[in-house]
């Protein structure tokens, strides 16, 4: 995807470098934005073998409301640095996704907390008033980010209808243009796609916003040149992009959905390029 290359041109150009808590320095750039046309074909990077299954398995487990990865872990190391001993995760999308904890005081001013379940209110909204502008999910809880070790990052996303296709705008606080948002990307590509076929309605847009678009980098002959990302970024942007894959899902209600149920057609992809994660 030439818009992928893109952005990647747009951070090492623009971009400036400052520290991080990482400890690895990155090349930052301020408010970045792409959209991708998702009827044009599953937004999956073909510079670079991408691994699709640990994807939708991240994605299954949001949708599941887990707040802990001891199921994922089966299946995929992503968390795990994030998680405590027993698997717990203090920010786990899919809780907050499906059981976000909304407070509100009774009559005798004492708080209740009652769970939400915000992917089920976008369905029921979207079959009910499609032309609705509150189709809204969140990950941010105030209280949790100030306390967690990892507040999320891809923290709020929504809905928009236009004809009979789904449009889906995700806004991130901070962004790794090497690793993190090509998964990103194309996790959000196919949770549009499921909502769209449990809504009967068609593809549309995905559009993303990055408040801090960046990439690590590091100086040769350093402790943490190994955590270098140029070097991997620019060998992308001298490959071709190949013709976009197609993503089948079958049409089954979103809480039945398994991996199985996910079909990768047509991926041809240029060689691994391997990245270390910084944490």
């Amino acid at each position: 995807m030439r818009v992928y290359l893109d952005l990647v041109r747009k951070v090492l150009d623009e971009g400036v470098r400052k520290p991080s808590r990482t400890g690895v320095d990155t090349i930052s750039c301020f408010s970045a934005h792409y959209q991708v046309d998702l009827a044009e074909g599953y937004p999956l990077l073909t510079t670079k073998k991408m691994q699709w299954a640990s994807i939708i398995r991240e994605l299954l487990w949001y949708l599941s409301g887990e707040n802990h990865i001891r199921n994922l872990r089966e299946y995929t190391k992503i968390w795990d640095a994030w998680a405590d001993e027993d698997g717990n995760l203090d920010t786990a999308y899919g809780y907050f996704w499906r059981r976000f904890p909304s407070a509100t005081k009774d009559k005798n001013g004492n708080w209740q907390v009652r769970e939400v379940d915000q992917i089920r209110h976008v369905i029921d909204t979207l079959k009910r008033d499609p032309s609705s502008r509150r189709l809204v999910v969140s990950a941010w809880e105030p209280g949790n980010a100030t306390t967690s070790r990892l507040p999320p990052c891809h923290y709020t996303y929504a809905f928009h209808v236009s004809g009979n296709r789904l449009n889906c705008h995700l806004t991130q606080r901070s962004g790794d243009i090497a690793l993190g948002i090509p998964f990103n990307m194309a996790a959000y590509a196919a949770l549009t796609q499921i909502i769209a076929q449990e809504v009967d309605l068609e593809v549309g847009k995905f559009a993303h916003t990055i408040v801090d678009a960046h990439i690590y980098c590091a100086d040769p002959d350093t402790p943490m040149a190994e955590y270098d990302h140029v070097a991997g970024l620019r060998e992308q942007l001298a490959r071709h992009p190949m013709p976009l894959p197609r993503l089948k899902i079958a049409r089954k209600p979103i809480d039945e959905l398994r991996f199985e149920d996910f079909e990768l057609v047509g991926y041809e992809c240029q060689p691994p390029i391997r990245f270390k994660v910084a944490v």
